[in-house]
């Protein structure tokens, strides 16, 4: 805001020209401003002045954003990419991030993305019939701290929003671990406590299979949202500053936690239900009361949450293998003639943009941030297909009028602000109560 000088002395007459003057000073000052600071005035009254402007400028005025602010994206799956990567499992050296890789991700589409901050996911599928999940987690986290070790030059291991920061400023990718699934605590709060001192800084609580204490989104529900020892396991989460992540779980789960938590909830990677109908979307109900608790749904990439039409597609298609009965070549045969007979409709980053938009609308662009599972999907979004492409969906929505204050927030300051807020309360928390020592055999009789 233009302040006036102060007007002193003289006669009322004089003061009175005095002010005239100084009033259309300031007029003419706001119409003759260089253009960059007629935008700023612009934002500041919540328009976005480049929205008629072709992709080229969009794409420009996004590039400035992105040096300002780090790029956090919620969920890459990497690390899980490389445990199965077929020349060389776990090896990270064989998988050279410093050429284009078979798969989403390499540093070079990293830097064209403009990322700035990388939740990593350690992934574990919740299906595993070997020797145990905490085996392979500590594997999956393994392999992620290798990585980050390994290019120094582009990674830096960041535990904190302030971290994360610090590291965009030093033109590095603020790198932080996500797990996927709280199967791999094994019922066990110490588990917990030692997968965070490991960097782990959100776990979702729940992958695509039902759990001893929550229900999954993929999986028949058994207890109707979270039972007690869940609601313990939030509350630990909440102590030790680990984000709880809601995506993957059923909207009694959702609903249970955001009873709980005393700190923001993220959604890692997860759309709309309104827009896309899919049980791994997050419906209306839930996203009202994301302001209230302050967190931030992570808007992904995935065709089948993110197109109606995929959508209803991949549903067809179950039912082609499905009818087919238990013979797995008659499966295969019925899905290769709906295939045939069907070809696949593609999601489009305007769905994904039409979703970003609806969560704005009923959570308030606040509450809005990108998670957009590379590595951890088979199938792309047209105009989406690899971590360099951020730009181009953040483009889409400076012509749909997203102000630049908008825009900031979901690149990253929204989640950084969330990350902040869940450190603020871990560090009442931990001067409140000591670490817990509840077990699910003391809470839930099991």
């Amino acid at each position: 805001m233009l302040k006036s000088p102060t007007v002193r002395g003289g006669s009322r007459s004089a003061r009175s020209a005095n002010v005239k003057t100084l009033c259309a000073i300031v007029l003419t000052a706001a119409f003759t401003l260089a253009p960059a600071h007629r935008t700023v005035l612009a934002q500041d009254a919540g328009v976005q002045p480049l929205r008629n402007a072709d992709l080229a400028t969009r794409r420009a005025h996004v590039r400035t954003l992105l040096r300002d602010v780090p790029l956090v994206d919620g969920h890459n799956d990497l690390p899980w990419v490389m445990r199965n990567y077929a020349n060389a499992p776990l090896d990270v050296v064989a998988y050279d991030l410093t050429k284009t890789t078979p798969g989403h991700t390499d540093m070079a589409r990293l830097r064209e993305g403009g990322i700035g901050g990388q939740f990593w996911s350690v992934y574990v599928p919740g299906t595993v019939a070997d020797s145990g999940y905490a085996r392979i987690q500590l594997e999956q986290i393994d392999v992620a701290r290798r990585v980050i070790a390994r290019y120094p030059a582009d990674l830096q291991w960041a535990l904190s929003a302030d971290a994360i920061r610090s590291a965009h400023k030093a033109g590095r990718i603020g790198s932080v671990l996500g797990m996927e699934g709280g199967h791999v605590i094994e019922n066990s709060l110490g588990a917990l406590r030692a997968y965070y001192e490991l960097g782990a800084r959100y776990m979702t609580l729940t992958h695509s299979v039902t759990l001893d204490w929550a229900d999954a989104a993929g999986d028949v529900p058994r207890h109707n949202g979270l039972t007690a020892f869940g609601r313990e396991v939030v509350r630990e989460m909440n102590r030790l500053g680990m984000l709880v992540d809601l995506s993957h779980v059923t909207p009694a789960v959702m609903s249970n936690a955001l009873d709980v938590t005393e700190a923001p909830v993220i959604f890692s990677h997860s759309n709309a239900r309104a827009v896309t109908d899919v049980v791994r979307n997050v419906p209306d109900s839930i996203l009202r009361r994301l302001p209230a608790n302050g967190g931030v749904i992570m808007v992904t990439f995935v065709p089948g949450f993110s197109s109606q039409k995929v959508a209803n597609w991949n549903r067809s298609l179950d039912s082609a293998r499905t009818a087919a009965g238990s013979d797995t070549d008659a499966q295969f045969k019925a899905v290769a003639e709906y295939r045939a007979a069907h070809p696949a409709p593609s999601a489009t980053l305007s769905d994904v943009a039409d979703h970003l938009d609806h969560i704005k609308r009923v959570a308030g662009a606040a509450h809005v941030g990108l998670g957009g599972d590379y590595d951890g999907i088979s199938e792309v979004v047209q105009g989406l297909e690899d971590v360099s492409k951020y730009p181009d969906l953040l483009a889409e929505l400076v012509k749909r009028g997203w102000t630049d204050a908008e825009l900031r927030g979901v690149i990253g300051d929204n989640v950084l602000r969330v990350m902040q807020r869940a450190e603020a309360v871990a560090s009442r928390l931990q001067r409140e109560r000591p670490a817990s020592t509840k077990t699910i055999q003391a809470l839930d009789g099991r």
